[in-house]
């Protein structure tokens, strides 16, 4: 058998040639970073004092002094060491393996730490006021809680190949339904119960129109959402503002549970082990979602539906009663997450308390890619940002608190831009299964 010669050498030529695009995103990420750190270093003066004490704690830290300008100027060589290795590995074109992605991950994370801890210093510097860095880590936690099980709502529906733009409505009506009951049976655990049901209900509506009539899941989830806003308004203003000994609605909320011994460690022990149940329930749904859904059965047969609904039917399995058994599912859990608004925290229910936070919480799935780990550290990053921006009226009372809510929306637009490469939502998703 012979070979020509001649044909194989311009296609090993051709193969030489063809190299994949440089994506040069992160570098210019860092860049930018970097040079903001140069921008509050330049301008910092002074010291900034860190408060790492809470209250919940037995024993006592004292505050910490540190100069500012010198901390800002060490952020800002560790931001230029990052950006000149992502150049490098950039321009290696993977050339070094599992350990260059690995360095480049420990890159993003260090300069995305660094540049929010260069913010708290700058806002710090010369401040009476101190940088209450425990109180803030907690409001994040308080903050992160609903946007998380909002995603944690997505990606279960997402991956079994529903859109749920309802996550908005489901959160809605997870906080009225939590605070009504709990106020009715004078018991937040039982209003923590009927959160799931609001949820489910919505979810159920969600699942009979997209899965059962195959309208389109985007234009179902935004007219439940509009349905959702509009009965707790009705409902609010007829009934809880009407009969206000029956339900006062801050009146009911859930105790902060504090776990013996690790409630004490510094920082941390507030902010992850002095919550309440809401927040312990979320912890184990992020550690169940994330193993179940890739190593299990159920996980299995949800992700077949979302991807190849065919080939799922093929084997066996009811593609449009898995879709809507986990459609309801996943709006339970969003509802449990609305909970946290009201009850959770002991605030009053007022119309739209929900105020957006749903499709923050899509937002959030997006960014993780589908994945409950990931979810919860884009919903993370973004409360963090919404806690900052609370934090920073203490220190300058000058900045204008527009500019400061820009924060949040500001950290998700650069978060999007450069860290985030391209996202492959699930093949079937939003398209109806008709068996044939």
């Amino acid at each position: 058998m012979s070979v020509d010669v001649r044909n194989e050498t311009p296609r090993k030529a051709e193969q030489k040639e063809v190299r994949t695009r440089l994506s040069w995103k992160l570098p210019i990420t860092y860049a930018l970073a970097a040079l903001l750190l140069v921008f509050f270093a330049l301008n910092a003066k002074g010291e900034t004092i860190l408060r790492l004490n809470d209250r919940s704690q037995s024993y006592t830290l004292g505050d910490t002094a540190i100069n500012a300008p010198l901390f800002l100027w060490i952020f800002v060589a560790i931001a230029l060491v990052g950006t000149a290795w992502s150049i490098l590995s950039t321009l290696s074109r993977g050339k070094y393996g599992k350990i260059g992605h690995t360095l480049d991950v420990v890159t993003m994370l260090l300069v995305g730490i660094v540049t929010i801890l260069s913010f708290l210093v700058f806002a710090g510097a010369g401040s009476a006021g101190a940088v209450t860095l425990t109180s803030t880590l907690g409001a994040t936690v308080a903050i992160s809680t609903p946007l998380i099980f909002g995603s944690l709502s997505g990606v279960i529906c997402e991956r079994v190949g529903v859109v749920n733009i309802n996550i908005e409505g489901q959160l809605l009506a997870g906080a009225f339904a939590g605070v009504m009951a709990a106020s009715f049976f004078h018991n937040a655990y039982i209003g923590l119960l009927f959160a799931p049901l609001a949820g489910a209900l919505l979810g159920s509506l969600l699942a009979l129109f997209a899965v059962r009539y195959g309208v389109d899941q985007i234009i179902v989830g935004v007219v439940l959402n509009v349905l959702a806003l509009g009965l707790t308004a009705f409902f609010y203003d007829t009934v809880m503002t009407k009969d206000q000994q029956l339900f006062n609605t801050n009146r009911y909320s859930l105790n902060a549970i504090k776990i013996p011994g690790l409630s004490e460690i510094p920082v941390i022990g507030p902010m992850l082990f002095n919550q309440t149940i809401v927040v312990y329930v979320m912890y184990v749904a992020v550690i169940f979602l994330a193993i179940f859904i890739f190593r299990s059965r159920w996980g299995l047969r949800l992700r077949a539906c979302g991807e190849h609904p065919k080939a799922a039917d093929t084997v066996g399995i009811n593609v449009n009663r898995t879709r809507t058994r986990n459609t309801i599912l996943g709006s339970a859990l969003a509802g449990f997450g609305g909970a946290s608004f009201t009850i959770g925290t002991g605030l009053a229910f007022t119309d739209n308390i929900s105020a957006g936070n749903g499709y923050i919480a899509l937002a959030a799935m997006i960014l993780g890619k589908w994945h409950p780990v990931g979810a919860m550290g884009a919903a993370v990053m973004f409360g963090f940002a919404r806690a900052v921006a609370q934090l920073v009226p203490s220190l300058h009372s000058g900045i204008p608190s527009n500019l400061l809510n820009m924060i949040p929306y500001i950290v998700t637009i650069i978060a999007v831009a450069g860290f985030v490469g391209k996202s492959r939502p699930p093949a079937a998703e939003n398209i109806p299964y008709v068996k044939s």
